[in-house]
């Protein structure tokens, strides 16, 4: 019986530290792709700022050729 307990005891032991580095494994899959979310969000801003920029030089591009075109 008390070598049963050992057995049983060291085995809980083992499985307490699977769970400990699966969750700890877990933890940093989540901060990971928490990152990678802020990460495609800048990209995301950055791609809309360019954008935004092109088309206002498109638009003033438009407005220099109808004032020269005008006079």
């Amino acid at each position: 019986m008390y070598r049963n307990g050992i057995v049983l005891l060291t085995a809980l032991t083992l499985s307490a530290c699977g769970l400990a580095e699966t969750a700890a494994t877990g933890v940093t899959g989540a901060a990971t792709a928490a990152e990678a979310a802020r990460q495609g969000q800048r990209t995301e801003q950055q791609v809309q700022q360019k954008l935004e920029a092109a088309q206002q030089a498109a638009a003033d591009q438009r407005a220099a050729a109808e004032a020269s075109s005008g006079t």
